[in-house]
This record gives structure tokens, C-alpha cells and sequence, in this order.
């Protein structure tokens, strides 16, 4: 499934719900969601499945589960395993914050979940929970453990690089490659409630090579990440940085994205939604609205003159 600029769209990113248990500070309020979605608005997570199923036929072969904090939707395994049914399927992931994984990892892994990325942004206790409003890290790191134990691999963390309360733990942050697990750096991004936080805590991910000068660059094995690869000598774990401010990657593209009430989103930068639900429910020709929708996919963002997006990252799906 090609756009008009002839990229191979085969990489669906699905929010399950904007939901979440943490308030991390650049991501969402305090007081969590306001207003809060009525039921209606939300897809159920058999109109997902259907929806996901349309992307699959016209191409889609890898999806990942995001939230909000994806964990918390009820009857999230019965979906993987569905998906993972589906003829073309070859790989379903998932981002998520870690705090359920211990209980769900096993779960997931027998449903057909190949994979996880988990957001953590410090090691260090009491910093945890700042800049999460109230998470606990320990349970973090035992789901990381469990992952790691039922094969829920590779894992990736993402980092979010924050000037003034992470940049500190780079070095220990990287050496957890030594372990085998990728870390990705991630430079804060000015999305809706987050656009004054990401201008003051900016860091440009070039701290990383600079504090860590033993990295060296690796080829990427995925020619569409977002993502340019270091390692250190003899670690089995990568180093990712993503730089979509100060580096774009769009002519490489190949994600659209699915929000929880049904909407796709072909930028994440962009304001543009394109309603589903209704067309879904409607028991329209699906296939052909999403093929006539991919083709006006953005060619780029317009970060670097200060175009913002509305929207918080908890009801895009990161």
C-alpha cells in the first residue's frame, strides 16, 4: 500500500484506549483526562479488530498496541490473539509503561504478542515517581524481568531525554545494552499539553554521543526506523536515537496511525484526523476509504516551524 510520495505504508499503529495509570509530566495532565470519553466515543474492541483487519488486506503486515497505557483496556489478549490469526500478519508489538507486565507478560506472549517497547525514563526511584506523578520503578523493572523470561523479545526501552532531570543517567542508561536490551533516546516533543515543557527541557539527542564517546554507529535493520543505531564494543543491546526535530525521517515513513474513537491519523504531527468508526459502522466500504485516505498521507512535518498538534500523546498513541 503505497502513498502519493511512494511509500510503502505497511506499519499500523493502534491506540486502545487514551486511558492510563500514570500522569506522566510531559504527557498528560495531573488531573488525567478532561473530559473524560462517554463510552460511545470509543471503539469497541471488535470494530477495532475489524478495522485492523481492512489495514491487513490492503498491506499492513507489522501492528503495535499503544495507549494511553494499552494494559488497561479489558480484553486486550483476546484482540492479539485474534490479530495475530489474520494471514499476512508478521509481527505485533506493543508499547507500554511496564507497570501491569509482570502479571500480563506470559499472557501476552501465548496470545501471539512478539514484542514489547517500554517507557522509562529514569532508574532511579524517587525520580520515577516525580515525573510520573505516583509510579512505582520496582514493578517496572520486574516486568522488564518477566519479559525478559517468557521471551517477549527484543525489548526496547524508550527514554525520553529531559534537560535538568535525565541527562544525568545516560551512561547508566546505555550500559543496560551490556544486558542485551535496547535503549532508544527520544527527544522531548512539543505535543499538545507538552509543547512549553518539551521548549524548556529540550536536550538534543547529540548529548548521548557526547557523554558516551565509546558508541559507535551500526547499521539499521530496518531501513524505516525512525531511529539511527550505536553500540558499545561487545554489547548485544543497540543505542537508538530519535531526532524528529532536529533530524527528520519522514521520507522514510511507513506508519499511520489508529486512535481509540476510530480515528486515523497519517502524521503524528499533524491536527488531520480522518474518521472510521463512522464509516464502520455504517457498513461502508472500508478497504476503499482507506485506500483512498492513505494516499493523501502528509509528505512531512513541519516541527521546525513551531506547527504544533493539539492533542496529547495519551489519546494519539504514541
Amino acid at each position: 500500500m503505497r502513498d502519493s510520495f511512494g511509500r510503502n505504508i505497511n506499519y499500523l499503529r493502534v491506540s486502545l484506549t487514551d486511558r492510563c495509570n500514570l500522569r506522566c509530566r510531559y504527557c498528560m495532565p495531573e488531573e488525567g483526562i478532561n473530559p473524560k470519553l462517554d463510552h460511545e466515543d470509543i471503539i469497541t474492541l471488535e470494530e477495532t479488530y475489524e478495522l485492523i483487519k481492512s489495514f491487513v488486506n490492503l498491506g499492513i503486515d507489522k501492528i503495535r498496541f499503544t495507549g494511553g497505557e494499552p494494559l488497561v483496556r479489558k480484553g486486550v489478549l483476546d484482540l492479539i490473539y485474534k490479530v495475530s490469526k489474520l494471514e499476512g500478519i508478521k509481527d505485533i508489538a506493543m508499547t507500554t509503561n511496564g507497570l501491569l507486565l509482570k502479571d500480563m507478560a506470559k499472557s501476552l506472549k501465548e496470545a501471539g504478542l512478539n514484542r514489547v517497547n517500554i517507557s522509562l525514563d529514569t532508574l532511579d526511584e524517587y525520580k520515577y515517581y516525580n515525573i510520573t506523578r505516583g509510579g512505582k520503578l520496582s514493578r517496572v523493572l520486574e516486568g522488564i524481568e518477566e519479559a525478559l523470561k517468557v521471551g517477549l523479545w527484543p525489548i526496547k526501552i524508550n527514554t525520553v531525554l529531559i534537560g535538568g532531570f535525565n541527562d544525568d543517567e545516560v551512561v547508566d542508561l546505555v550500559n543496560l545494552t551490556k544486558k542485551g536490551i535496547d535503549i532508544r533516546f527520544i527527544e522531548l516533543m512539543p505535543i499538545g499539553q507538552a509543547v512549553d515543557f518539551a521548549q524548556e527541557k529540550f536536550v538534543s539527542n547529540d548529548k548521548v554521543l557526547g557523554l558516551v564517546q565509546s558508541l559507535k554507529p551500526v547499521d539499521k535493520e530496518d531501513p524505516s526506523s525512525p531511529a539511527n543505531y550505536y553500540a558499545l564494543p561487545n554489547a548485544t543491546g543497540k543505542v537508538g536515537l530519535i531526532n524528529p526535530i532536529s533530524c527528520k525521517f519522514c521520507n522514510s515513513c511507513n506508519r499511520v496511525r489508529l486512535t481509540s474513537t476510530g480515528k486515523l491519523k497519517l502524521c503524528l504531527h499533524s491536527n488531520r484526523e480522518i474518521d472510521l468508526k463512522k464509516p464502520l459502522r455504517d457498513g461502508k466500504d472500508l478497504d476503499k476509504i482507506v485506500m483512498e485516505a492513505i494516499f493523501t498521507k502528509e509528505e512531512k512535518h513541519r516541527l521546525e516551524e513551531e506547527e504544533y498538534i493539539n492533542r496529547n500523546m495519551n489519546q494519539i498513541g504514541g
